[in-house]
């Protein structure tokens, strides 16, 4: 724990490539399922956000994901095909698009996550639960800032 006090330039690296390789690993886990459907990456960014967000506005998602709407239209429109998510008009504001996972996409979500919650669920019952809880605040203050 001591030598985490200095936080030198190669233990910032080496927590980099960790952070690196447990991403490729974990995304990598759904490739197969996601391959089979002509989907992506950034489709299943996308479908996650919209399952964890249900009726989330596309621009609401754009600010999440961090992309142009450009590629976004592309990705929308590639699950809307599929019949994996459907555009609603806000009753509120007919400008504003809702996007929702539909049964099909449910299904589809749930195949996608089962490939992935192994490798998660393993890692943390594998852990005692103080070193779940700081992981998750370092995984927290990594997303929430530069400070």
């Amino acid at each position: 724990m001591k030598d985490l006090l200095y936080l030198k330039d190669d233990q910032i690296k080496d927590c980099i490539q960790l952070l690196l390789y447990a991403y490729r690993e974990t995304f990598s886990d759904p490739n197969e399922v996601l391959k089979k459907n002509s989907l992506g990456a950034a489709h299943h960014r996308t479908l996650h956000l919209i399952e964890r967000n249900e009726g989330i506005s596309v621009n609401e998602l754009l600010i999440k994901l961090k992309i142009t709407k450009q590629s976004l239209n592309r990705v929308l429109n590639d699950l809307k095909k599929s019949k994996i998510i459907k555009q609603v008009k806000d009753n509120n504001d007919s400008r504003r698009k809702l996007l929702y996972l539909d049964q099909v996409g449910r299904k589809f979500y749930n195949e996608v996550f089962k490939t992935q919650k192994k490798r998660i669920f393993n890692a943390l019952k594998n852990s005692d639960s103080d070193s779940v809880l700081k992981f998750k605040e370092v995984l927290i203050k990594i997303i929430n800032g530069k400070k």
